[in-house]
């Protein structure tokens, strides 16, 4: 029988568990993820509110079997705000996190990862089955994602390359990319753009993919087959779907060590070498944080935000 243990957060009661057990194979507990949760609040919250919230679930921690969430589970909390989505397949009622006790309540589930998509219910419309994802009542993205996923041979100063590059193309366009890690290998680039169908972004991310690829041959791919990507960046223009969701920052990730999807510096990106890590442990993202801030709070959209220009031809 797993022992429990009540507790508050801001007033909200709580039920955790199993807080020794460890949740990766460097002996990291369930205890030590609510923890950071629950430390990270403050900057990661932010970056959650309105929108849906896809979270990746290990039972058995990390490198045993996960799952993705999408549906609030039984037993969510009345005090957790739940949204539905309309889809082809039925409404999905997604969790999101307004509060502290959000996140430890998340945590607590083994819910890893948190992962999001690009639009916010708040430049969504509502119809009877809730947020509607397509048509012409699709959701409005305030953000254009360029995923670079990195290929068999491709180092982190590689990637670095290809981040510059399509943050200078960007740029060329009026617009301003801030770059973070996934947590794992790769390096993703957010654009705050003022709210956008969703459908437009995702065009305007896939002829960019085209342009870079087209541009730059021996660096970017932007096929989706596996096989094409050895010693090329994969430009995941797919990721600006309304239905696809991108891992949050400062989000752990499930992988063999705990490391977090962390907001850099431009000068940090320009400075990796091929033996670079783009790893960061959570301990270290808190030191990051209380150094140098919420990087990513300037990738934010605000009224000031750009409008979508027409792609790079």
């Amino acid at each position: 029988m797993s022992e429990r243990i009540a507790t508050e957060v801001d007033g909200v009661q709580l039920s955790l568990s199993n807080l020794d057990q460890p949740l990766f194979p460097n002996g990291f507990t369930k205890g030590e993820l609510i923890s950071y949760y629950l430390e990270i609040a403050e900057v990661m919250l932010p970056h959650l509110s309105d929108r849906a919230i896809t979270r990746v679930r290990f039972p058995d921690g990390a490198g045993a079997p996960s799952f993705y969430e999408k549906n609030a589970p039984a037993g969510t909390p009345e005090w957790v705000r739940t949204v539905d989505v309309a889809t082809s397949s039925g409404p999905i009622s997604y969790v999101t996190a307004r509060q502290r006790a959000d996140l430890v309540w998340l945590a607590n589930l083994r819910a890893i990862e948190l992962h999001t998509p690009q639009w916010r219910f708040v430049d969504a419309t509502q119809g009877d089955g809730g947020v509607i994802l397509d048509g012409p009542d699709e959701p409005r993205a305030t953000t254009l994602i360029i995923d670079l996923d990195p290929g068999p041979g491709i180092t982190p100063e590689d990637s670095a390359r290809g981040a510059i590059i399509a943050a200078t193309t960007l740029a060329e366009l009026g617009l301003e990319a801030f770059p973070k890690t996934s947590g794992n290998k790769g390096l993703q680039l957010s654009v705050p753009i003022q709210p956008t169908p969703a459908s437009e972004v995702y065009s305007f991310a896939q002829a960019l993919a085209r342009h870079l690829t087209a541009a730059h041959p021996k660096l970017f791919v932007a096929t989706m087959s596996k096989d094409a990507r050895g010693g090329l960046i994969f430009v995941d223009f797919a990721q600006n779907y309304a239905a696809r969701n991108t891992v949050t920052a400062y989000s752990v990730r499930g992988l063999d060590t705990p490391s977090v999807a962390t907001p850099l510096t431009w000068d940090e990106v320009a400075a990796l070498q091929p033996d670079s890590t783009l790893r960061t442990s959570p301990a270290k993202v808190m030191a990051r944080v209380q150094d140098l801030g919420d990087l990513w709070q300037a990738q934010e959209p605000t009224s000031s935000s750009p409008s979508l220009p027409a792609p790079p031809s």
